[in-house]
């Protein structure tokens, strides 16, 4: 019984484990234009999307903000081979700029746009929940110009495709959530996310030599049972 205590008592710790401040929000892939983007609840809590991004494609995500509301964006790529030089661009598109071009992206000439203008492979940071390290890539701080529907735009202006993780807002709120399933389900994300099918494969082995370990323990119980 020791050894299976232990054994739970180390996933009990892998479970809750911080996830770097950030809530996934999960996706269908669907939020390729202005009328399908992607919801972001809240742009001041503290998000997270993992994304998938080919040749010329685009992702957008919306939020609503009043004047004078801190914004924050970032974007990070896992670091995995051929990613090394991967850098999406990203666009703050304003309501201001959505009434003047009538939802055109193309014709948003007036919108701000983030490409990254560092050093690649950029600077490295572990995020110790899901063991995956990443590169820096742009990083925006800013206070929101006016009341409205926002739109963020990440595009790809380089004819490569890779993967990223945009971050939105800074504030770490995990009130309303289940910590017992939220964490689990944000490892699981995180290592599909990544292709990291081994540790999948240790993490289902792991479960079922605990099965085992329970069963014979309540095997040789019911025997004691039996001879009493």
């Amino acid at each position: 019984m020791r050894k299976i205590s232990i054994a739970l008592s180390l996933l009990i710790i892998i479970s809750i484990s911080p996830v770097y401040g950030h809530k996934l929000i999960a996706h269908d892939e669907s939020h390729r234009d202005f009328d399908n983007a992607l919801k972001i609840p809240d742009h001041m809590i503290s998000w997270a999307i993992y994304e998938d991004l080919g040749v010329n494609e685009a992702k957008f995500y919306s939020f609503e903000a009043k004047k004078g509301d801190p914004f924050y964006a970032s974007i990070v790529i896992p670091k995995m081979n051929a990613l090394e030089n991967y850098s999406p661009t990203l666009v703050l598109v304003s309501p201001e700029d959505i009434q003047n071009n009538d939802d055109d992206f193309n014709s948003l000439a007036n919108a701000k746009k983030f490409p990254y203008e560092g050093n690649f492979p950029g600077n490295e940071f572990y995020e110790p929940f899901g063991q995956v390290t990443y590169w820096e890539r742009q990083e925006i701080k800013m206070e929101i110009p006016m009341d409205g529907k926002y739109f963020i735009i990440v595009l790809d202006e380089k004819n490569q495709e890779g993967k990223y993780s945009l971050a939105i807002g800074t504030i770490e709120d995990f009130s309303d959530e289940n910590i017992f399933l939220i964490l689990p389900q944000s490892w699981w994300d995180t290592k599909i996310f990544v292709n990291d099918y081994i540790s999948i494969g240790i993490l289902f082995l792991i479960i079922i030599i605990l099965i085992l370990i329970i069963g014979l323990v309540m095997k040789r119980k019911i025997k004691k049972k039996i001879k009493t």
